[in-house]
């Protein structure tokens, strides 16, 4: 059941902390790249050998699917066409990590590195606005984030949301 009243109070209660244009380009460039690192994260994790042997490698990477089904159903709630489009982005998030996997690249070490530095420029962001970030007031902002960066890219496509 979609609720547009209800994402559209999600976004302006995210956009009061992000007015100033340096903080929202910051938090253009650095909101995807944060949200992405976690699944990175997540990813990284092992899974028991017993999980592995017993359902093979379709599950062998559950958990970020596991941690990312809630927040992909919170969107739906939200918005049909807008959780359409971050499923689609977290499925082409984990062909990447496959690929970034088959290449031995290290993936938490990576996405560490690019957590801390996307989160400094959050920051910084935050430091130019002269407002706290969102989350600090509720968490469910962190899942916010991402719906208000692609807001951003339907209102410039012209698409309803």
């Amino acid at each position: 059941m979609e609720n547009t009243t209800a994402l559209h109070a999600w976004l302006d209660a995210y956009s009061i902390s992000h007015q100033n244009p340096t903080n929202i380009l910051i938090h253009k460039i650095c909101v995807p790249t944060i949200a992405l690192t976690i699944l990175g994260f997540l990813w990284a994790v092992p899974v028991p050998k017993f999980i592995r042997q017993s359902f093979g490698n379709a599950f062998s990477h559950f958990i970020p699917m596991l941690v990312i089904g809630p927040i992909l159903a919170f969107y739906f709630s939200l918005s049909t066409k807008m959780a359409i489009i971050m499923s689609v982005i977290v499925l082409l998030a984990f062909a990447i990590l496959v690929r970034m996997e088959q290449k031995n690249v290290p993936i938490f070490r990576l996405s560490l590195i690019i957590f801390i530095l996307a989160w400094i420029g959050q920051f910084v962001g935050h430091g130019v606005e002269g407002k706290k970030p969102s989350f600090t007031e509720d968490l469910q902002f962190l899942a916010v984030g991402p719906l208000w960066t692609l807001a951003s890219v339907f209102r410039a496509l012209g698409i309803e949301y």
